[in-house]
């Protein structure tokens, strides 16, 4: 029998990289697009809602407390997604390919 030889996509081909890239792209630009606007956010909360901004929570205001206590909790977090996102990404892309 005359069979065609079994195609393997390699692991480290154009393919595989490109769509894994693309992947990444995706979950960065996601993970860009929640950091900005934790970011921005803060400035226009304190610029549309002042009353409410200004509120004491644990001594501090609302702003100062998201600003100093929250944002850098926020910021892991999304950088652990970011990173457990990305390596299921290139697990996923392996498993396909095997």
């Amino acid at each position: 029998m005359n069979q065609a030889p079994e195609r393997r996509v390699d692991v480290h081909s154009e393919a595989f990289l490109r769509r894994l890239m693309r992947g990444q792209l995706r979950l960065s630009i996601a993970c860009a697009a929640a950091f900005l606007i934790a970011l921005l956010g803060l400035p226009l909360a304190n610029y549309f809602f002042p009353e409410f901004m200004a509120r004491r929570v644990y001594g501090f205001t609302l702003s100062w407390f998201i600003l100093g206590v929250l944002f850098f909790p926020l910021v892991w977090a999304i950088a652990w997604f970011f990173i457990r996102r990305s390596i299921a990404l290139e697990e996923e892309e392996v498993r396909e390919i095997e």
